[in-house]
């Protein structure tokens, strides 16, 4: 068996964008006519460009080649241009490459990945969601604790038995900063009103992204620790995991950290220096399935546990589920709500999410399809990037 094509879709994720402004997925194609599909996460260019790098990428070192030889693939794409070293852009790119050769590799053995890499461990998967923003809202969930604990009210109704949010505010690119005294209140407010809200229903989950100096999120921390979140999120900046080391030895609440990492060798740092308990790896940036399964082992000898990042399409969400359902270290999974809307649309099978749990699929490969009729209707028309931070210190 040998790879032979590659197409590429920009999908239009429409307002109000959850996951990001689009969707950059990958199908493979092998001589024998078997596909696969993958998703790229977060590459910092416009996405018709990322589009053009998937095929730079394919033709200069997939096609042609075994989808089963990850391996060997993977540091011919890691090496490339004499780099050697976690290269975001790069890693985004082959890691939907990659995603999409274990599809393939399923599909020919006939059976999920997650089969193919130790197999099934948990029956069903704990899954959370952010808060998110409806069509019509009276207030600002985001910024308004009242509002934001009726609607943590309502997931939790939903089935859900763990939330997140992120009150601080917005993220700059000249982060980390000390923060306010009037964010430190807003933050603290948020999470006691949502903890008298939700009582013993639902974890907390606060998530930042990396606004603040370790020093400030020391600060921040030692307020919300008497409302016991299961979480504080990036509280630094990724580049420090020393910093972050700071925060985790100074606050009861566990730092889970990821979602801007990739491969194996940023995670063996953070691990190294005991920055996180918690690993948020999006294998849509990682370096794929496999670099992923590697780096839930590397956090499985050191008790520290996984809970996979999601902020994109469902085809990271597949492969996500494929990782969590064979890992023993597996936490929780991060879904975008129930995965209903667009999220369902893109897919010719949505996702199974009941009572507040993912049900990992039995069909082989990932375990879902894109709908690519649907998404030709849908193409992305604008000049933005999947996400933006501000351009000026705040």
């Amino acid at each position: 068996m040998k790879l032979q094509d590659i197409e590429t879709f920009v999908v239009g994720n429409p307002p109000p964008h959850n996951g990001g402004r689009y969707f950059v997925f990958v199908k493979l194609i092998t001589d024998g006519n078997v596909h696969g599909v993958g998703e790229a996460y977060c590459v910092p260019f416009h996405p018709d460009l990322v589009a053009r790098m998937l095929e730079d990428v394919f033709d200069r070192y997939l096609c042609g080649e075994d989808p089963h030889d990850i391996e060997k693939m993977w540091r011919r794409v890691y090496s490339a241009g004499f780099t050697q070293h976690p290269d975001l852009s790069l890693m985004g790119v082959l890691s939907a490459l990659e995603m999409a050769c274990w599809d393939i590799i399923g599909k020919e053995a006939g059976q999920p990945v997650y089969k193919l890499l130790g197999g099934r461990v948990h029956e069903r998967l704990r899954s959370y969601t952010y808060l998110y923003a409806r069509p019509g809202d009276r207030a600002d969930v985001y910024q308004d604790a009242d509002f934001a604990a009726e609607r943590a009210l309502e997931y939790v109704a939903e089935g859900f038995t763990a939330l997140k949010f992120d009150p601080f505010g917005p993220y700059s690119a000249f982060d980390g900063r000390q923060p306010s005294l009037a964010t430190l209140e807003r933050c603290e407010r948020f999470v006691r009103q949502l903890r008298a809200a939700v009582g013993s229903k639902a974890d907390l989950l606060f998530g930042t992204h990396g606004q603040m100096t370790a020093a400030g999120a020391i600060r921040l921390a030692r307020r919300l620790e008497p409302y016991d979140p299961l979480w504080f999120e990036e509280p630094v900046p990724p580049d420090a995991p020393e910093e972050m080391a700071k925060v985790a030895r100074s606050t009861r609440i566990p730092v889970a950290a990821g979602e801007r990492l990739t491969t194996k060798y940023d995670f063996a740092r953070l691990l190294r220096v005991g920055a996180a308990a918690i690993l948020q790896m999006n294998l849509g940036r990682v370096g794929g399935i496999l670099e992923a399964k590697k780096i839930a082992s590397l956090a499985e000898v050191q008790h520290v546990q996984i809970a996979p990042h999601l902020y994109c399409g469902p085809v990271v969400g597949a492969a996500n589920i494929q990782l969590a359902t064979c890992s023993p270290n597996f936490l929780i999974l991060e879904g975008i709500e129930r995965w209903q809307g667009f999220h369902a649309e893109v897919l010719r099978k949505p996702i199974r999410w009941e009572d507040g749990y993912i049900l990992p699929p039995t069909e082989p490969g990932l375990g879902v399809e894109l709908n690519e009729e649907f998404i030709s209707r849908h193409p992305y028309m604008g000049t933005m990037l999947h996400l933006d931070m501000a351009g000026q210190p705040l």
